[in-house]
């Protein structure tokens, strides 16, 4: 029984050691705890402290904006389908101006039914901000017979672009680098109302991982609404399906985000002329049952696109453009050249890589010099070619010149020798030299002198 006691004791005595440790540890815990929280309150108030007064930094944003409307904007738009489906005139309409006219038609009135790829620039002007708007139109798209490899225009003409814009950035003086690189493509549906073609699935797979795309269902004023909305959820479970990457809107939860996220693809109408609606100028398009009004959120989508494209969108697709596409394509540039290779070397540790990428920047200047090097030589190649052609003709002139007084000397010569010929024949036949006679003459002349004073003196002493 003692021993029982005794252990029993014991347990308590242990079970209220560990409960003092306990206790004293959560209260050291807690205390811990509590000078942290005084320590990140004090670090906070020291890190935030508002200003007594106006001290100028907040006047940076306005520094921005003045620098950014100084300096203007660019912005690089894409529109590809098959002709005739109102590429141009939408454009017209969204920007407000007469992009294309009847003296500068669209593209695809001005070529063949090739695919081409065609740019206009266009500075437009609005309440003193520049926008430089790049237009790129592919004519001929989808119209041929045989439409293979018919996307290979517009991807070779993506990639030209990244990659001027990659040896723009490699370059020592960029002070200004001009983005010509384009930031959307708006892809033109047919409204068929039976889902997407071969065609459009193959162009965005081929696209996707390249540009921003954002599907639109052109002239939707020949859809009902019904008919409209079943064809845009049937566009949608087609793109889900074959896994294309459409323009993704920013995770901003904005009412505005989640309503253009609803409409997508954008079902819209075109029109180059006005109308008159309830005494009220609009554009739109005139039917026998009523007018489609191109402004009008009940007829089309043209309101929600053209919001995206300009008002609320446009910096977040050249962003997404130069974070996403362009970084893509510049890995895959500066890794290997294709996508094989960048996901061959995904699992690489990123040291690893940026030495890669600097050995591969080291190459490039090398071979850049060695390139240099080379156009040196063969300038001064070209220059001492000219100099020694100079030369060569100098040496013939001077040859020919040289020949040309040897045989003006030599006609000298033979003139003097006849002239001599003929004096030593004049000598023999009248029996006097050329010295006497001159010798003879010049006693002539002094007797002349000689009695001409006399003369003169004689008349001097009649007088």
């Amino acid at each position: 029984s003692n021993a029982t006691s005794n252990a029993t004791d014991a347990k308590q005595s242990i079970a209220s050691i560990k409960e003092q440790l306990l206790t004293t540890k959560d209260r050291k815990d807690c205390k811990d705890e509590e000078n942290k929280e005084k320590t990140n309150a004090k670090e906070a108030f020291r890190r935030q402290r508002e200003v007594d007064g106006y001290v100028g930094f907040a006047n940076l944003p306005n520094q921005v904006y003045r620098k950014a409307v100084k300096r203007g904007f660019e912005f690089s738009l894409m529109v590809v389908g098959e002709s005739g489906l109102g590429k141009s005139t939408l454009i017209n309409s969204m920007f407000l101006s007469d992009i294309y006219s009847n003296e500068y038609p669209g593209p695809s009135h001005r070529v063949k039914k090739t695919v081409q790829v065609e740019t206009t620039k266009v500075l437009l002007k609005e309440n003193g901000v520049n926008l430089m708007l790049t237009v790129v139109d592919t004519p001929g798209f989808g119209d041929a017979v045989d439409n293979s490899d018919c996307w290979q225009p517009v991807i070779d003409y993506v990639e030209t672009k990244y990659e001027d814009y990659l040896n723009a950035e490699s370059k020592v003086n960029r002070k200004f680098v001009s983005d010509n690189r384009v930031h959307c493509c708006l892809y033109f549906i047919s409204p068929s109302g039976h889902g997407l073609k071969p065609l459009d699935i193959e162009f965005m797979r081929r696209l996707h991982d390249k540009v921003n795309i954002i599907p639109v269902i052109s002239k939707a004023d020949t859809l009902t609404p019904e008919e409209c909305q079943h064809f845009k959820k049937q566009i949608i479970n087609e793109i889900q399906q074959h896994q294309i990457k459409i323009y993704e809107f920013p995770d901003d939860e904005t009412d505005s985000s989640n309503k253009l996220r609803q409409r997508v693809p954008f079902a819209v109408v075109g029109s180059n002329v006005t109308t008159e609606v309830d005494g009220k100028k609009v554009r739109g398009r005139k039917y026998p049952w009523g007018i489609v009004e191109v402004e009008n959120l009940t007829h089309c989508d043209f309101i929600p696109l053209r919001n995206l494209l300009l008002r609320t969108h446009m910096q977040d697709l050249k962003e997404v453009t130069g974070s996403v596409h362009y970084e893509n394509y510049r890995c895959r540039k500066l890794v290997g050249g294709n996508s094989d290779s960048k996901h061959k070397s995904s699992n690489k540790n990123p040291l690893t890589l940026m030495e890669e990428e600097k050995k591969d920047h080291s190459n490039r200047m090398q071979k850049m010099e060695h390139e240099m090097e080379q156009v040196f030589e063969m300038k001064v190649k070209e220059k001492m070619s000219k100099l020694a052609e100079l030369e060569a003709d100098l040496q013939k002139r001077n040859e020919t010149m040289r020949r040309k007084l040897e045989c003006d000397m030599s006609e000298l010569e033979e003139e003097r020798e006849r002239f001599e010929k003929e004096r030593r024949s004049w000598e023999v036949s009248n029996n006097i030299t050329l010295e006497d006679l001159r010798r003879r003459s010049l006693e002539s002349i002094s007797r002349e002198q000689v009695d001409g004073k006399e003369k003169i003196k004689k008349k001097k002493g009649l007088f």
